[in-house]
């Protein structure tokens, strides 16, 4: 008893540990965000001065007025730095840090510490916890790697080849993963990798550049314009890595995208469809409208919908063992292979509370939800999560053809 509550201890308190670092992830998120999205939105709109006139003597690129918040604001971008530093300089670093710290954070605590329900599908790889969290590292490590060393190569110049050179590569890290982890595993590290990259950019490149720059000022000396080239080329990247890393954020409540058999494809797919949409806003934002884009962007995705839609159900009847459909039967399998989740205390290790709120322990829950089991039980076989508990694929029929006649 000692030990169960224990255990029971513990699993609460990672499971209120992750509602406030997913809480940090999403706050810090959308700072960095929406940070991105609005300096690039400024780099598109800013208008060079007259010539000869005060901002085009003291070095102004550009300048914007805007009106928000019952206030009118004239941002400057200078083409390099201006000619004195001034004495509050405020630098955009610690939203990206924490969205980063808090991410990795969570892949820890949902993912790593309960690596054997999380991470593995046996029907995908028989992997130990540790295989299977090193493969995980593993990947954010040589996502890194290989994206830093293709922008300091010659290709690093040609942004259009470095782009498709940069999905083929994201595109192969999916199939890698979906054939050594669980397909959402697979996801949220494909997500994990890209995100890493991002701060990655930031830490390693934007920041010192940035660094260098204010140095050279304080040295009196002249910067050098190209520490503010390469950090703003990877700014630019990371703007359209936003969207594709924002989809897989939520892609752990959607199984139909990351336990179809094709998972790897569907997140192709999907990211193709998120980067398309967000070139076109970026080239709006320089008053070039091309509806091209989200066409072909919402086009992939309606592609993408109806190719992972599931058959229409067969009835299952005729099925061995699902003859008589009867709520007993159906039952005995729920308990057996459903509620050391979906109950009201679960004895699944990791759960503290039941994924979703779902609650399978009472023959009034089972009819609540029974819509919700056969979804994902039985036409997307997402549940139990890596197949856990070891469903048969005669006791899911049982459970479809219960569900089929009625659900009575």
């Amino acid at each position: 008893m000692e030990a169960f509550l224990s255990e029971f201890l513990l699993a609460y308190g990672t499971e209120w540990l992750n509602l406030i670092v997913r809480w940090l992830h999403l706050i810090t998120g959308i700072a960095w965000i929406g940070a991105s999205f609005y300096f690039v939105w400024l780099d598109n709109n800013i208008r060079p001065p007259k010539p000869g006139s005060e901002l085009a003597k003291k070095g102004v690129s550009g300048e914007l007025w805007a009106v928000h918040g019952g206030g009118f604001y004239n941002p400057q971008k200078y083409l390099v730095a201006p000619q004195e530093l001034p004495e509050e300089l405020h630098w955009f670093k610690w939203e990206a840090y924490w969205t980063w710290i808090s991410g990795f954070s969570l892949l820890f605590i949902v993912y790593y510490f309960n690596a054997s329900a999380m991470m593995i599908d046996k029907s995908v790889a028989d992997l130990t916890s540790w295989q299977a969290i090193g493969i995980g590292l593993g990947t954010l490590i040589a996502g890194w790697t290989f994206y830093d060393l293709l922008c300091r190569s010659p290709l690093g110049k040609r942004e259009g080849w470095m782009g498709i050179i940069m999905f083929g590569f994201i595109v192969a890290v999916a199939f890698i993963l979906s054939k050594w982890l669980s397909g959402r595993a697979a996801y949220i590290h494909v997500g994990a990798m890209i995100g890493t990259m991002m701060v990655g950019n930031v830490l390693m490149l934007i920041i010192p550049g940035q660094r260098k720059l204010v140095e050279a000022m304080q040295a009196g000396k002249s910067p050098d314009p190209i520490h503010g080239q390469k950090a703003k080329q990877r700014s630019v990247h990371n703007n359209y890595f936003t969207l594709p890393v924002l989809f897989i954020m939520i892609s752990n409540h959607y199984a139909m995208t990351y336990s179809n058999t094709y998972n790897w494809l569907v997140l192709a797919g999907i990211i193709a469809a998120g980067v398309l949409i967000r070139h076109f806003f970026n080239l709006r934002h320089k008053g070039i409208t091309n509806w091209a884009y989200p066409t072909a962007g919402v086009v992939l995705l309606l592609t993408v919908a109806i190719a992972i839609a599931p058959k229409p159900p067969v009835k299952m009847l005729a099925v061995e063992g699902a003859t008589v459909a009867d709520f007993a039967k159906v039952q005995a399998v729920i308990n057996q292979r459903c509620i050391s989740c979906h109950s009201a205390q679960p004895s699944q290790p990791g759960f503290a509370a039941a994924p979703a709120g779902i609650m399978l322990h009472t023959p009034e829950l089972i009819h609540q939800n029974a819509a919700k089991m056969y979804q994902q039980s039985v036409v997307l076989k997402a549940m139990p999560i890596a197949n856990l508990t070891q469903i048969t694929d005669d006791e899911r029929a049982l459970i479809g053809a219960w569900y089929e006649a009625g659900a009575k």
